[in-house]
């Protein structure tokens, strides 16, 4: 385990942390992320990180939202877990998923075309168990809130 990571999920597994991260980590990856071309993404130094575009589920717009994944199979597939730092309600993102499962994410300044599919059953189950051997704080965000985190397989398209 690389220093300071046990620290970090530490921290990030506080009531604290997900009252503060959800209003800078998101807008620091944003910026950092256009300003170096899709090279950078400050939060991905802790966990791998994508950019994901998807269309609004109400708007019809793209939207843009740095996200921690889980990569799979070398980068052929990706998972996202929609934990919203253990905060109640479903993140936009995941709603946006679900009303238009094509998308796009910037993985390592490289766009790759992408279809999420929500994870439901005996295969949630199984990625859920890798999701938290992968990242222990998902643990303690799913023991704060009511609603079955949202797990997403985002597949290449084409």
């Amino acid at each position: 385990m690389p220093p300071g990571l046990r620290l970090v999920q530490k921290v990030s597994s506080t009531r604290a942390f997900a009252k503060v991260a959800p209003h800078f980590i998101p807008a620091m990856d944003r910026a950092v992320h256009r300003l170096t071309r899709g090279k950078v993404l400050p939060s991905a130094r802790m966990l791998p990180g994508v950019i994901l575009t998807a269309r609004g589920a109400k708007s019809g717009l793209a939207r843009r939202t740095p996200l921690a994944c889980m990569p799979e199979e070398g980068g052929k597939s990706w998972v996202l877990v929609g934990s919203n730092f253990g905060r109640p309600g479903h993140p936009a993102w995941t709603a946006n998923l679900l009303a238009n499962s094509d998308a796009e994410v910037s993985w390592r300044g490289v766009d790759v075309p992408v279809r999420a599919r929500l994870l439901a059953g005996e295969e949630r189950a199984e990625v859920w168990e890798a999701a938290l051997r992968f990242w222990p704080p998902y643990a303690a965000y799913q023991s704060r809130v009511e609603r079955e985190i949202r797990l997403f397989r985002l597949e290449r398209r084409g």
